[in-house]
């Protein structure tokens, strides 16, 4: 994974967003897969009669990287957090840590080193036994400046060191209490099977082999993925259900028709549309919510005039008229963002620059910039929910005097424009960083990295304000007094707020639906995908 200087130049976003020339990879591992069963279905008729049988329905695509150093993937992340273990993993709703393949949590947070012993007996999926090597492995792996998990472990973790046949030892830089939660970022993969030559292109084209409760059984991308539970896992979290299929359906219609009516084939979907909230709660379905860091936010290329002037940036986000977009395209599940954090996280604390409507003020700043008959191509996901938002920019943009184009299209293909460096001006996007963790430095990171995808998609971490940026994120970073930390926080949240170059326009309300007369113990999270380690067929 890349360090906190920055993604190597080996990397790309297409990594993670798409599953690229690896397409005859990946059916080849779901043929092997499926090799003692037959080809694995890809629907799910007759699930609703089968108890052992979970069918869940994710609203993202399971065709992206589903290696776990290099995914941001929602369907491959909620997918790889039942099939992997971390030393420590994390509760998917409290976000409260527990010990996994570790046998106990370190009784110091505030040590400069914390020693774990493995769990006896813990296997991976293939039988063979989980080791320390797989372990320094593993984490050899999350430093590696290449991977996209680098970000959140390289300023704080100098290494980590064999104790014994059943001991590691991670050593900090500096004291860093955060890294608790960050474990499960870190899952713990069999060096003999990812260590081998092309071991890496296999994970992201759909290879997964893990200690968790669950092992990957099938996966055909763009369609499904299934997994059941295995037998050897000996860890705190067991599977309840014997055997669950995942559908991956973008298309929100088709998402709320398979969980929909007296034939329904899922028992639980994820990403519902705000549109459909009452339908599917009168026709007896339990629908509820979770808020958290889902966004949308806008990201300019700088490196094009006239986005290189802070005053134009701030006159687009000025110029939406946020409350509209809310009421109208999400149905009330919104609220305007008044920092790059939402307002349930615990760093939260509203920015010094905060874009509420204003018209005005936006034509006064393009007035000061010297810029008149601005034409912008909005280049966008075509994520539901973020297609609903679009018209409500436009025609806001349209009131300021700047002629409006959208052009909404597919995520792969979005980034694989900007992998290739084509030009482009202003990108609207979704992003969610609570897939990864609740802290203030772990979300900005994501983003604001030094060489990082995002930061080199901007065109802006070169610049002047950036590197005093990136310096005050490690001087927040470093910090060991709590208060001083947070007050560095949001002296760097009020730089990012002021600056626009990636930044929020409203943080969103994630819904999931599900069928309580045929599926228990599941619990709405506030970012996407589905955690089921606790659910139980009824």
């Amino acid at each position: 994974m890349r360090r906190a200087d920055g993604i190597g130049v080996d990397f790309n976003r297409r990594d993670f967003l798409r599953l690229g020339g690896t397409v005859s990879a990946a059916a080849a591992i779901s043929a092997a897969l499926s090799a003692c069963g037959g080809p694995a279905s890809t629907g799910s008729a007759g699930a609703g009669g089968d108890k052992d049988l979970v069918t869940a329905v994710i609203g993202y695509g399971n065709n992206q990287s589903w290696d776990p150093s290099m995914s941001a993937s929602a369907f491959t992340m909620a997918a790889n957090s039942h099939i992997y273990e971390g030393l420590v993993d994390t509760d998917p709703v409290t976000r409260d840590p527990f010990p996994a393949l570790a046998t106990a949590l370190p009784a110091d947070v505030n040590a400069t080193s914390w020693k774990f012993t493995l769990r006896s007996g813990a296997k991976f999926h293939d039988g063979q036994p989980v080791t320390v090597d797989d372990v320094l492995f593993s984490f050899e792996r999350a430093l590696d400046k290449s991977t996209l998990i680098s970000s959140f472990f390289a300023s704080w973790l100098q290494e980590v060191k064999k104790v014994d046949d059943t001991g590691v030892e991670l050593v900090f830089k500096f004291p860093f209490p955060d890294a608790l939660r960050r474990l499960t970022i870190a899952k713990i993969m069999p060096k003999h099977i990812f260590g081998a030559p092309g071991g890496w292109d296999q994970a992201k084209a759909g290879k997964a082999v893990g200690s968790g409760p669950y092992k990957l059984t099938a996966h055909n991308p763009s369609s499904n993925s299934t997994m059941e539970a295995f037998a050897d896992y000996n860890g705190p979290r067991k599977a309840n259900v014997k055997k669950m299929n995942w559908l991956s359906i973008v298309d929100a219609s088709a998402r709320v028709a398979k969980i929909s009516g007296g034939s329904a084939e899922a028992q639980i979907a994820d990403n519902i549309p705000y549109a459909n909230i009452d339908q599917l709660t009168k026709a007896g379905l339990t629908v509820q919510g979770g808020k958290g860091m889902n966004h949308m936010f806008l990201m300019f290329n700088t490196a094009l005039k006239p986005f290189d002037d802070v005053r134009v940036r701030q006159a687009l986000f000025y110029a939406i008229d946020t409350q509209k977009m809310i009421e109208v395209a999400l149905k009330g599940h919104g609220t305007p963002a008044s920092s790059f954090l939402n307002k349930e996280n615990p760093s939260f604390t509203a920015a010094r620059t905060v874009y509420s409507y204003d018209p005005d003020k936006a034509k006064s700043l393009l007035a000061a910039a010297g810029v008149a008959g601005l034409t912008i191509n909005l280049m966008a996901v075509n994520v539901s929910w973020i297609a609903d938002c679009l018209p409500t920019i436009a025609n806001s943009w349209e009131a300021i005097g700047v002629k409006t184009t959208l052009a909404p299209q597919d995520t792969a293909a979005l980034f694989t424009k900007m992998d290739q460096s084509q030009d482009y001006q202003v990108v609207a996007a979704a992003s969610n960083p609570n897939q990864f963790g609740l802290d203030a430095d772990l979300i900005l990171r994501y983003n604001y990295t030094s060489g990082g995808t995002w930061m080199k998609y901007t065109k802006w971490d070169k610049s002047t304000e950036a590197k005093a940026l990136f310096a005050a994120m490690d001087a927040a970073t470093a910090e060991p007094d709590a208060t001083k930390k947070l007050d560095l926080t949001h002296k760097y949240l009020d730089t990012i707020a002021e600056q626009a170059v990636l930044y929020p326009v409203l943080h969103t309300e994630l819904m999931t639906a599900w069928d309580a007369k045929k599926l228990s113990g599941v619990r709405a999270q506030p970012y996407p995908g589905i955690n089921l380690l606790q659910a139980q067929r009824a």
